[in-house]
């Protein structure tokens, strides 16, 4: 891919989203690289031992309000957001059809982006349970997440490519084509999906056991790049008044007229302790 190529599919995953000036926007599964464009964050897992469910830093970044919760039931009430970002978490979500229906009550249209099952089933991270991919037999393209019963699509390939020592430069191969990694997915009302089986709990479990993969460098870079291109309106977002009432579900509110701040937010009613044997948002 030349540089210019890169540049427009970044500028087309992280830039140009289809959003209003004045639109509320939430971030799912925000980790270590929210988009600069969210006014809030929500996230399951924030601390370094979840690294192995990040390609960036090890632990989630707190850039705005940021609510630890399940994004199978996200405390946010109904319709409160215009636009909802998604980026690379449905792959690794128990369930992914909850997380779905979840984004469509909350929101009005988002982006959705998940990792193509055919370059995946070539070379994917082991934190992944789900093959993802666009149905174009139906209009508009239906999101098909059929679930993993191995970590790798083909064990013996997989290994050989680990053995040889190829795996790194494969993978190089396929990102050097990165719009056909990923299925980058704009809706709007209703998000046509389906979802083919269930993961095995042992391969959940081996998700949830992986070691880091961090790319420190390359998290570093991108959030540099974003950060200079979206500055300005950067800044004019930070300064909005968001107040906590109006966007949590009505059992949530507090009734003071509290304004939202950058740190986590969690509440024992929707952030249940995490346990080891399970994997969310």
């Amino acid at each position: 891919m030349s540089v210019m190529q890169a540049l427009r599919v970044f500028h087309q995953r992280r830039i140009a989203l289809p959003i209003a000036e004045d639109a509320l926007v939430l971030d799912v599964g925000s980790g270590d690289k929210p988009s600069w464009r969210a006014d809030v964050l929500l996230d399951r897992y924030l601390g370094d031992e979840y690294a192995a469910q990040r390609s960036g830093r090890g632990r989630a970044r707190v850039s705005r309000p940021l609510f630890n919760a399940d994004a199978v039931a996200m405390p946010f009430a109904d319709g409160v957001f215009d636009y909802t970002i998604c980026s690379n978490l449905l792959e690794h979500v128990v369930d992914p059809a909850g997380v779905v229906q979840e984004l469509m009550r909350v929101s009005r249209a988002g982006y959705i982006e998940v990792p193509e099952a055919s370059s995946a089933k070539i070379v994917d991270f082991p934190s992944h349970i789900w093959w993802c991919r666009l149905d174009p037999g139906t209009d508009p393209p239906t999101l098909v997440l059929t679930a993993k019963t191995a970590p790798d699509f083909d064990p013996e390939i997989a290994r050989y490519l680990r053995r040889s020592g190829l795996e790194r430069r494969v993978e190089s191969v396929l990102n050097s084509r990165f719009e056909h990694r990923v299925v980058m997915l704009h809706w709007t009302g209703t998000i046509p999906h389906r979802v083919e089986g269930a993961v095995p709990d042992s391969l959940v479990a081996h998700a949830m056991a992986q070691p880091p993969h961090t790319k420190d460098l390359q998290a570093t870079l991108i959030q540099v790049l974003t950060d200079a291109v979206t500055v300005r309106k950067q800044r004019r977002l930070r300064r909005r008044a968001l107040r906590y009432d109006d966007l949590v579900r009505p059992e949530f509110r507090l009734g003071n007229g509290a304004l939202l701040e950058r740190r986590i937010y969690s509440d024992s009613r929707w952030t249940p302790a995490a346990p080891a044997d399970q994997y969310g948002s």
